[in-house]
């Protein structure tokens, strides 16, 4: 067990960066196709192909989800991931060409690196190139590079976000994986104890300024619309119905209602997909609450893990 998403039968993970531009992806391959689903959440969302996941669509399978920085720019990224996977003939086999179905989400990073730096085709076909069964850092990785956190009270109190990944064994062979980019607007709290381990911070005092208290004090947030996002995915090696992934996708939010505080603005595009890889079904409740847990733990792991980078402090650069 690598203790990540790869822990799921028939998924990879690759990643690329770009370290000048401060920016990346993350691609999540499910080579022989799985069932998605996918919940939006967040009001200021960056997607592409999520209408083809809706269980009345007629797409069964995908074959990578793409989590990319660079805002909207990002989704270009797709298009490298297709065309590795075209050239793998990894997709849906039509008459006359192999077309892979990738869906993806984006987040806004371009607040600590180039304002003009996203993630690109080439570092799309990069990512799902390098795309393993394997560890894997967290943090400073893939499309977590360039993520921040805490920006309710201007982006001078911001702190370090990042990748985090996790997995839970659960009854007989099944396992839960959770991948997540942890860009949001609001503070990330310890799911158990609700203390902040990074948000928005006076950096002079070390004070937390608890960013819900912010928002009932001066009736607004103060950042840049959009600048934001929590994206992520959830692999099950259960099988699953569009529906039920949908479902499962609805329920791993309450993950991001644990451990992030504000969630779901009006400034954030929260986003989770869901895969099903396995042959064996399981009750959805069961599956639902592995997720959660799955999914709290790889956004605590995203911010613990987090490097202080163009000054951006880091949970560990804070740590007395």
């Amino acid at each position: 067990m690598y203790n990540n998403i790869t822990d799921v039968a028939g998924i990879t993970v690759g990643h690329a960066v770009d370290k000048q531009g401060v920016t990346g992806c993350t691609v999540i391959v499910a080579k022989e196709g799985a069932v998605c689903g996918v919940d939006v959440r967040g009001s200021a969302p960056g997607t592409r192909e999520t209408d083809a996941l809706d269980p009345i669509n007629g797409v069964e399978k995908v074959h990578a989800i793409l989590l990319a920085g660079g805002s909207a720019f990002g989704l270009e990224a797709a298009s490298g991931v297709m065309k590795y996977l075209a050239e793998q003939q990894i997709g849906l086999f039509v008459e006359v060409a192999t077309v892979p179905i990738v869906p993806g989400a984006v987040i806004f990073d371009l607040l600590i690196g180039s304002p003009t730096a996203y993630a690109t085709k080439e570092m799309g076909y990069e990512a799902t190139q390098n795309a393993i069964v394997g560890p894997f850092d967290n943090g400073n990785v893939g499309v977590g590079y360039g993520a921040t956190v805490g920006k309710v009270a201007g982006i001078e109190h911001f702190m370090k976000g990042g990748l985090g990944s996790y997995s839970i064994q659960g009854m007989e062979d099944l396992v839960v994986g959770a991948i997540v980019a942890v860009n949001a607007v609001g503070d990330v709290r310890e799911p158990g104890t609700k203390e902040i381990i990074a948000g928005s911070r006076n950096h002079t005092t070390g004070e937390w300024l608890d960013s819900c208290a912010l928002i009932k004090q001066y009736a607004s947030i103060q950042t840049t619309p959009g600048a934001n996002t929590t994206i992520g995915t959830i692999a099950i090696n259960a099988k699953l119905t569009k529906s039920e992934a949908k479902k499962l996708a609805q329920l791993t939010q309450n993950a991001l209602a644990h451990t992030i505080y504000p969630v779901h603005t009006m400034f954030d595009g929260d986003t989770i997909f869901v895969l099903g890889t396995g042959e064996k079904q399981y009750q959805l409740d069961y599956l639902g609450q592995l997720a959660i847990e799955a999914m709290e733990q790889a956004i605590v792991l995203a911010v613990k893990d987090a490097k202080r980078l163009a000054n951006v402090e880091c949970y560990e650069s804070i740590q007395k």
